[in-house]
């Protein structure tokens, strides 16, 4: 009961908080969130996959160019065009990369997607139409128009942060239902024992491959809407330090859990920006205390929201031991 009780607790007070907190906390907590998704998605791979990505930063700050880049200078951009744009770039970036790093294993795919994220960022960073090393900038936040009518302008803070709050809880059913699937199932059982779920006849490499492309795809939704906020795109958006720092929220959180991210997510910046206001060394007590909470949970922090308040309901369940799950009909090997 009571964890059921917690996370409608959370939802109230998020949709309260604009009423009630100044505009800057307001748009903190739209960033929050929004690496909060980038986190998770990078958790379907990492935790969900056991694919250990250091090139998600690439998949955020693309979606967040092509944002800068199709906008215009003298108009708003639409944002039923660009966010399907910005995230089927993402989405197809991903794929491509993903379809060439899953052929190694180990260590070998944690270089091969740092490559191919340095890839990109030097190519962001050496293109002169995209400002170079200089960045680019979106002059209009985009707006959603339907026949004329003006629906949404993410130009209005409180517009932008329940924007981003409907897509966090998007985000967190869709990873759920994914989790919970037989398609989850799958990619967890090739985590776990990639030689006997090829016996058992699951298509690893393609279940690999789509989880891949789907984490891409929500980490470009998080780059769209973090160009948007800050109106401003620079290839340091794609550099493998945002992918080790989004690692870190999923550490921080949780591996196995779809929530414990976003509660990781929460902390860090939480921290960070409480370190900025008092002290100037504050990235060396952000170490230590990020060294502080692994050593103490290595499970994140997300494993105390059970002592606290009962069992948790978005956790994937654990593989049975002595329990053989069959792939669907007609799954080949892959």
């Amino acid at each position: 009961m009571a964890s059921r009780l917690v996370p409608a607790l959370l939802l109230a007070a998020a949709l309260a908080l604009p009423f009630v907190a100044p505009t800057y906390y307001v748009q903190f907590a739209s960033k929050a969130m929004i690496m909060g998704i980038l986190a998770m998605a990078l958790n379907l791979a990492v935790g969900q996959g056991g694919l250990v990505s250091l090139c998600h930063a690439a998949f955020f700050g693309l979606a967040g160019y092509v944002l800068a880049l199709v906008a215009g200078r003298y108009d708003p951009p639409s944002l039923l065009t660009t966010l399907p744009l910005a995230v089927a770039a993402s989405a197809f970036a991903a794929l491509v990369i993903g379809a060439l790093a899953l052929r190694t294993r180990g260590v070998y795919f944690i270089m091969v997607t740092l490559a191919f994220g340095e890839m990109m960022f030097y190519f962001f960073h050496d293109i002169q139409f995209a400002g170079g090393s200089d960045g680019a900038f979106v002059y209009f936040k985009p707006v959603l128009d339907i026949a004329g009518v003006q629906l949404l302008d993410l130009d209005k803070p409180l517009v932008f942060y329940f924007v981003v709050l409907v897509l966090l809880i998007g985000t967190i059913a869709l990873l759920t239902m994914l989790v919970r699937s037989p398609f989850g199932h799958a990619l967890s059982a090739a985590r776990d024992n990639e030689r006997r779920a090829l016996s058992l006849g699951f298509p690893v490499f393609r279940v690999r491959l789509i989880a891949f492309a789907i984490s891409g795809a929500l980490a470009g939704l998080a780059g769209y809407f973090a160009a948007a906020q800050f109106g401003f795109v620079a290839p340091q958006m794609l550099g493998w330090h945002v992918s080790a720092t989004a690692l870190v929220m999923v550490l921080i959180g949780g591996l196995r859990s779809v929530t414990g991210p976003l509660v990781g997510a929460l902390v860090l910046i939480g921290v960070e920006e409480i370190l900025k206001a008092t002290t100037e060394y504050w990235k060396l007590a952000e170490g230590l205390i990020v060294i502080a909470i692994v050593l103490a949970l290595p499970n994140g922090v997300r494993q105390l929201m059970p002592l606290v308040f009962g069992s948790s309901d978005d956790d994937a369940p654990a593989p049975a031991k002595n329990k053989v799950v069959k792939p669907a009909a007609g799954a080949s090997h892959g």
